[in-house]
């Protein structure tokens, strides 16, 4: 340990091989830490010579930590997340801020404080949002919420212009491949979906769609499953690139070809996952830009508002024009 640095909480519970939620229970003396865990903590703090001072900065959130809060049951190592994470770090360090992931209670409260949170996967009923507004404490969610600070790509319309671009192609038998629709991502994809096949005035089919919970392998068993039970379509629009990549193992299992017999399009053009897919692309570096700009406004205690990050649909090889089979 380099002497010339002042030691922080995140030395505290790496030596102590505890988390950092832990260290700030036991700096606060609140239950819930084993006697032995509580220690270690201990002993831990008076080796490394940590300062009460700073520790009183740290949990009283004046440091330059953003928190970042994920909403229960959100995968935290899916390959948009890494990437959004990988932006945002940079975007705060530029702004002499650091990103920690906090630890949070079952319903995705913070149980460390910090200068202020970026919050990810939004929900209906999100206890974190008012929770945090209740505190005044400087927030801003990825996703859309009214009366806070929030940022988010245009799923709808990159929805509506996926499937407009199927319809286009003639199909009319396009199946949508969804997921988690308790979240705003999935509800707002299945509209923009729900809309298109209203403005070409084709009904819509509850049957085409299916519920892949953004999961690559829930994407290929549930499409698979549907295929061989009868379920038959000659457009698919995945609301995840994830979802595409295992759509379209499950065809080519079922030996059908891509575009030629299904055309397929993904979304938010992911590196290395969607690289030949026809898909909606969506801006990470400039939604992870736009949070931090509006992180840096509710800490200077301006009104909240949100932005919308505009979206493109990106041709490559996997939708073309619906083949009709002749007798």
């Amino acid at each position: 340990m380099n002497s010339r640095r002042t030691p922080t909480i995140g030395d505290v519970a790496r030596l102590a091989g505890v988390s950092t939620g832990t260290v700030s229970r036991v700096l606060n003396q609140r239950a819930g830490v084993h006697p032995q865990t509580r220690e270690r903590v201990i002993e831990v703090m008076e080796r490394l010579g940590y300062v009460p001072m700073q520790a009183a900065r740290e949990l009283t959130g004046r440091s330059d930590t953003v928190g970042i809060l994920l909403a229960p049951g959100v995968r935290r190592y899916i390959p948009y997340f890494v990437l959004l994470f990988e932006h945002l770090t940079e975007a705060l360090w530029r702004e002499g801020m650091r990103l920690e992931e906090t630890p949070t209670d079952a319903a995705g409260l913070p149980l460390t404080p910090a200068r202020g949170y970026i919050l990810l996967g939004a929900h209906d009923h999100d206890p974190r949002l008012e929770a945090l507004q209740n505190a005044q404490t400087p927030h801003v969610l990825i996703g859309v919420y009214p009366g806070a600070y929030w940022v988010a790509p245009d799923d709808e319309g990159g929805a509506y212009a996926a499937t407009r671009h199927l319809l286009e192609l003639g199909h009319r038998e396009i199946a949508h491949l969804t997921g988690q629709p308790q979240h705003q991502v999935g509800r707002e994809r299945l509209l923009g979906y729900r809309k298109a096949l209203e403005a070409y005035n084709v009904p819509f089919q509850s049957h085409l769609v299916l519920d892949g919970d953004f999961s690559t392998l829930t994407a290929y068993r549930v499409l698979r499953k549907a295929w061989e039970q009868g379920l038959r379509f000659t457009g698919l629009f995945a609301a995840s690139d994830e979802m595409a990549v295992g759509a379209a193992a499950a065809l080519e299992d079922l030996g059908l070809r891509i575009p030629q017999d299904v055309s397929l399009v993904g979304f938010d053009d992911l590196p290395e996952v969607g690289t030949a897919l026809t898909t909606v692309r969506q801006d990470i570096g400039q939604i992870a830009r736009a949070a931090v700009r509006l992180l840096k406004e509710a800490l200077g205690g301006g009104s909240p508002h949100g932005v919308r990050v505009p979206v493109q649909l990106v041709l490559r090889g996997t939708t073309s024009l619906r083949e009709v089979k002749t007798a």
